[in-house]
């Protein structure tokens, strides 16, 4: 059983690096707008379809690894993966980049994401916010490692056998690592005897709580997505930086991010993993205050920044854990999907804000009412009561 847990560990790992490669998607939109001669807005707009598709396809995988198990699952999610990225590759118009990157590639992501992660966690119950780290912090590496080794290719070869090289690459990836997962039990029984709730997802959404950690959650996404997106623009638009010297914000944001992966992840299971999610959310309202409300030089704006994406990461690392102790580990998988849609919704709906009313500024006042939402939600909600209390 240990020898197992750990090998599902390890595959999780590589699946979860290779996985997180999509967010290197922005290195290819210069090339893209060249290649099919669309303004880079159009192009980029690929990577915000993925982002929903990879949101909607989280939602369904717990339905899918019930029907074909997590080993199975995850092997057609990367051969979806490599054959989105060949298809990329040969990509002549928008209209096949959308589908191509944008709702296979996005597809593929999100099948692999959310339920490698969810059957990972249920195999260490006693350890729910480090293993979450240790899975999300990979999926943040992967963004980072293949920096490195998109550009690389990208050095030696060209766009279309980039596309192919790194579908490739990934999709060994992730089929390694899918070949030494296993379904996790239905319920260890060390958490046997102290899980005393363990909803489905009807039940689940009938109750105030999940709309509660739905909102908090989807406040998290739309602060964390919007701001490392838009922030180099921040710094040559708001503070005066140079292009070179905002630049910087990106790598900051990384080395935050994924600091708050580590950070939170591991002090929640030191301590109520909400009262994590509240420390969370004050940090990022002290970067939106200083982004609306202090004159920002370069200092601020680096520290603001890297509070809103050391919180976004720690967030999205704890709400996992912070799903299977409000309504049992079993029925994680699709309890927290429905939840996890809030990423890919966030992930458009800053971005809406800013066009629709001029701009930064607007979406930043729209986060921080938000945000006061969301902190009162997470000081004042409690588990719901074990279901044995309902007539349901």
């Amino acid at each position: 059983m240990n020898r197992t847990r750990y090998l599902t560990l390890i595959g999780t790992i590589i699946t979860q690096f290779a996985l997180g490669s999509v967010y290197t998607w922005s290195l290819f939109n210069a090339q893209l707008s060249d290649k099919l001669d669309e303004p880079v807005s159009q192009v980029a707009f690929a990577f915000g379809l993925l982002s929903l598709s990879l949101a909607v396809a989280s939602s369904l995988a717990g339905k899918l690894q019930e029907r074909f198990g997590v080993r199975n699952v995850t092997l057609g999610a990367g051969v979806l993966l490599g054959i989105g990225f060949f298809l990329t590759a040969h990509a002549s118009n928008l209209a096949m980049l959308y589908l191509c990157a944008g709702i296979l590639v996005g597809f593929a992501d999100g099948t692999g994401y959310l339920m490698t992660l969810s059957n990972c966690v249920k195999w260490f119950p006693e350890r729910k916010g480090l293993i979450s780290a240790c899975s999300i912090g990979a999926y943040g590496l992967g963004s980072l490692g293949f920096k490195y080794i998109n550009l690389l290719l990208l050095s030696n070869n060209g766009l279309e056998a980039t596309f192919q090289l790194w579908g490739l690459i990934a999709m060994s990836m992730v089929l390694v690592g899918g070949m030494l997962m296993k379904d996790a039990p239905q319920q260890a029984a060390s958490v046997q005897q102290t899980e005393s709730r363990d909803f489905t997802l009807a039940e689940a959404m009938r109750k105030p709580q999940y709309w509660m950690l739905a909102l908090m959650f989807l406040t998290a996404c739309m602060s964390g997505l919007y701001v490392i997106g838009v922030a180099k623009d921040i710094g040559e638009n708001m503070v005066g930086l140079p292009a070179v010297v905002a630049a910087n914000a990106v790598a900051i944001i990384a080395m935050a991010n994924l600091g708050g992966r580590l950070v939170l992840g591991i002090l929640s299971d030191k301590m109520s993993r909400i009262r994590v999610i509240t420390i969370a959310q004050l940090i990022t309202l002290a970067g939106m205050v200083l982004l609306l409300f202090v004159p920002l030089n370069a200092n601020l704006f680096f520290v603001a920044v890297a509070c809103v994406a050391f919180s976004f990461g720690g967030t999205i690392t704890v709400y996992p854990s912070l799903v299977s102790d409000f309504f049992g580990l079993n029925n994680l998988t699709k309890n927290y999907g429905v939840i996890y849609l809030g990423f890919g919704l966030g992930s458009i709906i800053g971005s809406i804000v800013a066009s629709l009313f001029g701009g930064f500024m607007a979406t930043f006042n729209l986060i921080l009412v938000l945000l006061v939402v969301a902190l009162v939600l997470s000081l004042t909600i409690r588990p719901p009561a074990p279901k044995a209390n309902y007539a349901d």
